[in-house]
């Protein structure tokens, strides 16, 4: 089995350090430049995309990220858990400022709906969270590093359920704007989490078999 990777850093994690690091130097010293993705990182991302049920919607979101993954399946996963955590924040914002914005006139269910969308989606948050931390303290040995990568899937796999359930909430509540929008919008939510989680199994395969 391949020795692990150092865990990955987040690219405004490792920006920041780059930074630092340069400022404590002489004056006259050229700050390193940034890793220049390659030809073969940006195929990386594509390749390793193609495993996943939305292999267009996984290059858009991860090919910018191709100086920080560098072919490295181990950054990849959490690249991608990365972006599904950000995706889900922004989207768990949306709807907690849409509960309180809209008007649902007599229908009582749609604000229901939201109000459960919102609970579970703060619920996939803490996942994806949990996923991401994890990812950043992978090693010991290999039985450590197979339960390690099970908790990252765990935690993924009951984000993308909770998204899931947002959505199944709105099934009793007739056609109307919010239903409509919110919806449309979980659709992005879970495709990016899907992604991820397909990203990390496909690590799991590689990391925890010999």
């Amino acid at each position: 089995m391949k020795l692990h990777r150092p865990p990955f850093l987040p690219f405004l994690l490792l920006a920041t350090i780059l930074v630092h690091a340069s400022a404590t130097t002489s004056a006259t010293a050229a700050p390193a430049p940034a890793p220049i993705p390659t030809t073969n990182d940006t195929d990386f991302i594509r390749t390793s995309c193609g495993t996943t049920l939305y292999p267009e919607v996984c290059y858009i979101s991860l090919s910018g990220y191709a100086n920080v993954v560098q072919q490295d399946p181990a950054r990849l996963a959490s690249v991608a858990i990365g972006v599904s955590l950000s995706t889900a924040r922004r989207m768990a914002s949306y709807v907690s400022n849409l509960s309180r914005q809209a008007d649902y006139g007599s229908d009582h269910r749609a604000a229901s709906a939201l109000h459960d969308c919102h609970t579970v989606f703060g619920d996939a948050v803490d996942g994806i969270t949990g996923s991401l931390q994890q990812m950043r303290h992978l090693g010991g040995s290999p039985e450590a590093l197979r339960f390690q990568v099970s908790n990252v899937q765990t935690y993924m796999s009951a984000a993308l359920t909770n998204e899931e359930t947002c959505t199944d909430g709105f099934d009793d509540v007739p056609d109307c704007p919010v239903k409509s929008d919110v919806s449309g919008r979980v659709v992005k939510v879970k495709k990016v989490t899907s992604n991820a989680l397909a990203l990390v199994n496909s690590y799991a395969s590689k990391a925890t078999n010999p």
